[in-house]
C-alpha cells in the first residue's frame, strides 16, 4: 500500500521551533534582568564607597576635636593653678 501523507498547514509551527524559541526568549529575558542586577549592585557598592568616605571625614574630624579638647583641658587646669597660686598670695 502506499501511504499518502498530506502537506501541513502553514500556521502550524513545528514543536521544536517553538521550544526554540522558548528557550531563546528565556535567555534574552535572564540576560537583560543579569543587567539590571549588575546595575543594582554597582549602585550598591558606589554608595558603600561614598559613606566610607565619609566616614573617613569624619573620624578625623573626631580625632581633631579630641586633640582640641586634650589641650582645652589643659589650658583650664593651668589657669585653675594660676587663679589658685595668685589666690594664695593675696591673703
Amino acid at each position: 500500500m502506499h501511504s499518502v501523507t498530506l502537506p501541513k498547514p502553514p500556521g502550524d509551527k513545528p514543536q521544536e521551533l517553538r521550544v526554540t524559541i522558548a528557550i531563546g526568549a528565556a535567555v534574552i529575558v535572564q540576560g537583560g534582568l543579569g543587567l539590571i542586577w549588575a546595575g543594582a549592585a554597582t549602585e550598591r557598592l558606589a554608595q558603600l564607597e561614598r559613606r566610607s568616605v565619609d566616614d573617613a571625614q569624619i573620624l578625623e574630624r573626631t580625632a581633631r576635636l579630641e586633640e582640641q579638647t586634650r589641650f582645652i583641658s589643659a589650658a583650664l587646669v593651668r589657669i585653675e593653678d594660676k587663679i589658685d597660686r595668685n589666690s594664695g598670695e593675696g591673703e
